[in-house]
């Protein structure tokens, strides 16, 4: 596998873990409760942030009385709202534009995936990384 110190457009641990943090931040501060738990992923032209146990207290109880497409309805609202700020710390951690966002919630166990898809890159693809810098073989590679 690469190492990621020689790799051009590798992303390193600490740019992954800055857009975990920045992700949850943005989500505490707008909802007034952010997720306790968020690691962020990347292969090729892809960052994953996966954020846990990130619904706020109404939208549990909305849950509870079965009402989940008010809470996906409000998610989905708040993405469109908060795109540009979400791809801002995606583009300033990796230095690549964001050419597409999309986001999706769970709701049992209760879990959030925001996915970035980025500009492409002419050079050689990084290696598959995650927030905490835990290197993952790309399929079909020695492990």
């Amino acid at each position: 596998m690469t190492d990621e110190a020689t790799t051009p457009h590798a992303l390193r641990g600490s740019a992954l873990a800055e857009i975990s943090t920045a992700l949850v931040q943005l989500h505490s501060r707008y909802y007034g409760k952010g997720p306790t738990k968020a690691k962020t992923y990347a292969f090729d032209e892809l960052v994953v942030c996966v954020l846990r146990d990130g619904f706020t207290t109404v939208e549990r109880t909305l849950l509870e009385a079965g009402d989940a497409e008010s809470v996906n309805q409000m998610r989905r609202s708040f993405q469109l709202a908060m795109a540009g700020q979400f791809r801002q710390v995606v583009e300033e951690a990796t230095g690549r534009h964001v050419v597409a966002y999309m986001s999706s919630i769970h709701t049992d166990p209760d879990l959030a995936v925001e996915l970035f898809v980025l500009e492409p890159v002419s050079e050689g693809l990084p290696p598959v990384q995650s927030a905490d810098g835990d290197g993952v073989p790309l399929l079909g590679s020695p492990a």
